[in-house]
């Protein structure tokens, strides 16, 4: 990969009304005011930074459950999964990846399977990084069946910037692994319910890369991994 490609990645198609938008007020104020101009000159550049949509190498092997979004390991906990569901509310291993706003927003699946429910859910706009979030934040719920039949559940759940969640896929249908399903307008939390007797490969703290990024192994019997702060 060139060195301009890590710089110029292709913009999610939900980005450019936003930006145009942006490039529009920042012409309108160009004919009044020069700081103004540069203001929205910088504001518009965040907005495409924004909505990128780089491409991902993609760990290929049944098993793997990789992240579905940019962003840190904000927790890992266990917890039922929401209640929309419809599952057994038998505790699973949920891990929450926060995502700021410099973070890419698109949201990629965490493995290949088949959506059995797509759920919304209208709730607050409390901090992503709060745990209640999981449970009283607006949010996007996905129960998902993978191809050897057991079930996880993938979440994008509304932050306190975050006003838009965008889901463009539905119940019925298959996804591959990493392929992309949808984003969060602006800064916002993916949460991963996973069988609870998996261990996860990643620790709090560490910064995931969605498409990439290993979150746990359903063919392993690795035990959980424990981070350090060198």
């Amino acid at each position: 990969m060139s060195a301009l490609a890590t710089v110029i990645t292709p913009i999610h198609r939900a980005g450019w009304p936003f930006i145009a938008a942006f490039a529009a007020i920042t012409a309108l104020f160009a004919t009044f005011s020069s700081i103004l101009f540069w203001i929205g000159v910088i504001a518009t550049l965040w907005c495409v930074y924004f909505f990128r949509d780089p491409s991902r190498t993609v760990p290929q092997r049944e098993g793997l459950i990789l992240s579905p979004a940019d962003g840190r390991v904000s927790m890992i906990t266990m917890a039922p999964p929401p209640p929309e569901l419809d599952m057994d509310t038998g505790p699973l291993l949920r891990i929450s990846i926060f995502l700021n706003i410099f973070n890419v927003h698109v949201n990629r699946a965490p493995a290949a399977g088949t959506i059995v429910l797509a759920a919304y859910h209208p709730g607050k706009f409390l901090s992503a990084s709060l745990d209640k979030a999981s449970e009283v934040n607006e949010r996007m719920a996905i129960r998902y069946r993978l191809h050897g039949g057991r079930e996880i559940v993938f979440v994008q759940i509304a932050g306190l910037v975050a006003r838009r969640i965008v889901t463009s896929v539905i119940n019925g249908q298959a996804l591959a692994a990493g392929e992309r399903y949808g984003l969060i307008r602006f800064g916002s939390r993916v949460d991963v319910y996973l069988p609870p007797d998996i261990q996860p490969l990643v620790a709090v703290g560490q910064t995931a890369i969605g498409g990439e990024t290993v979150l746990a192994d359903l063919a392993s019997a690795e035990p959980a991994r424990i981070g350090a702060i060198l």
